[in-house]
């Protein structure tokens, strides 16, 4: 990823200040953004309500981004990452954290590795080192990479091979995309996350965890003065590792067909189905598409009552449940999806057929007016509640500029989606809606005659069809 580094004095002296990346006059009000001479983007948001402040430090790499054959190493360096430095022992830096207060965690992604701790103002200066120190200085002990990594099996085997429901989305995935890595699950597969070893996760982390490869989201009980201040002392004095090179991953050829994937598991109550299509992502100066596409999921299933699929299948009586969803924060083309659950006794060709036939009229129509309006109403409400907290508003912020898009891409989403017509939604139905390169995959109980001799913790047998 990187090219042969600068030298460490000559990394930290190309400038005197951090480069502000917009005026005053083009962020909103309590946002913003600055850029340290070693590559670090940092965005503030003030939120002076309650003495409380978010760090978040993302780096822009995730499970996608892995060699093949090393699947999972993202996920597990971000435990490996809890170890300590010279400073910290292994675990001291959440025992902080927690003994003054605050909470922290990390997630990993398909795009990103994300680290945050909540804690009082008055202790940010505290977090801010230690975030810092393990970003220059990570330790990995010969003991802790070992029990690190059946840590990691484990959570495996909790989330996912006891699951169901996550062994079919993993066997989903697997099938909808046929070269992309969003095809592997981020957690890894089980047999390659068995040979990870303590030189790939140092080999990883010196190759990505770069303060140019880095965004720092500040958010909370902080001026932008205080927070630049803090940053330069912790986080300046850490050199690039190098220039950044572009995320080149290989790509989704061209998909012509339809392909069909049935599993089946005792503990499944009652059948799932889920149909996926691959869909365009958020880009930066471009995210028109992928607006339309969030309108799209809430007009078809975003409520039980009031949703096209709601009112047509769930309040007639052909549905317990249905839903649609979409999430274009990616650096790549992600996934549409619809799920239903069929009414008790619907047989699944009967209850897909009846999803085919509403998905045909909402082509031919288009949206409702009044419903258009409604839709696009609650998702401003439901991103307004979301960004009420200091952490909703980091997030938003984090994963957009970590997936690719810019500060003012960020800033520009609300008007975006509020310009969403019903134009601009059937264009992107028929487009994705009316692709034939879908899986559509059914979860379900095994036959009736079945399930008295199939015992409970049977291992789930997947039929890929197609």
């Amino acid at each position: 990823m990187h090219r042969p580094a600068l030298p460490a004095l000559l990394a930290l002296t190309l400038g005197a200040a951090p480069a502000l990346a917009q005026t005053a006059a083009e962020m909103p009000e309590g946002i913003t953004h600055f850029t340290l001479p070693n590559g670090l983007e940092t965005v503030v948001i003030e939120d002076h309500r309650a003495p409380v402040v978010v760090q978040m430090v993302w780096y822009k790499i995730g499970s996608a981004d892995e060699q093949p054959g090393k699947s999972g190493i993202a996920h597990y360096l971000e435990h490996l990452m809890f170890k300590g430095t010279e400073k910290l022992e292994p675990g001291e830096l959440s025992k902080t954290v927690t003994a003054n207060g605050g909470m922290d965690n990390a997630f990993t992604s398909y795009d990103y590795t994300a680290y945050f701790q909540r804690i009082a103002s008055d202790r940010l200066p505290l977090v801010m080192e230690m975030e810092a120190d393990r970003m220059a200085n990570l330790r990995i002990g010969e003991d802790d990479w070992q029990a690190e990594r059946q840590v990691v099996l484990e959570e495996r085997a909790q989330r996912v091979d006891s699951d169901p429901a996550s062994l079919f989305a993993e066997e989903r995935n697997a099938t909808l995309f046929y070269n992309h890595p969003y095809g592997r699950p981020v957690i890894g597969w089980r047999a390659e996350m068995e040979g990870l070893t303590r030189d790939d996760a140092l080999a990883w982390y010196d190759d990505h965890y770069s303060p140019n490869e880095a965004i720092l989201i500040l958010a909370g009980d902080v001026t932008p003065e205080k927070a630049r201040e803090l940053a330069e002392r912790y986080y300046g004095p850490i050199p690039a590792k190098g220039e950044a090179e572009p995320r080149l991953r290989p790509q989704e050829p061209t998909q012509r067909s339809p392909r069909r994937m049935e599993m089946t598991d005792p503990r499944v109550p009652q059948p799932v189905m889920t149909r996926s299509y691959v869909a365009p992502e958020r880009d930066p100066g471009d995210q028109k598409d992928a607006a339309a596409l969030t309108v799209l999921a809430e007009l078809l299933g975003g409520s039980m009552q009031t949703s096209v699929l709601g009112r047509e299948l769930a309040m007639k009586g052909k549905a317990l449940w249905v839903n649609a969803g979409y999430d274009g924060f990616s650096v790549d083309p992600t996934s549409f999806g619809i799920s239903l659950v069929p009414a008790d006794g619907m047989a699944p060709e009967e209850a897909e057929a009846e999803l085919d036939r509403v998905l045909a009229r909402f082509l031919e129509t288009g949206p409702d007016p009044a419903d258009l309006d409604r839709v696009k109403t609650q998702i401003e409400a439901a991103r307004v509640y979301t960004l009420d907290s200091a952490h909703g508003r980091a997030y938003d912020y984090g994963q957009g500029l970590a997936t690719g898009l810019s500060v003012q891409d960020v800033n520009d989403w609300p008007d975006i989606l509020a310009a969403v017509t019903a134009e601009d939604v059937m264009a992107v139905a028929r487009d994705v809606l009316g692709s034939k390169a879908t899986v559509t995959g059914w979860l379900l109980p095994p036959p009736a005659a079945e399930t008295a001799d199939t015992p409970p913790a049977a291992t789930p047998t997947p039929e890929v069809q197609g």
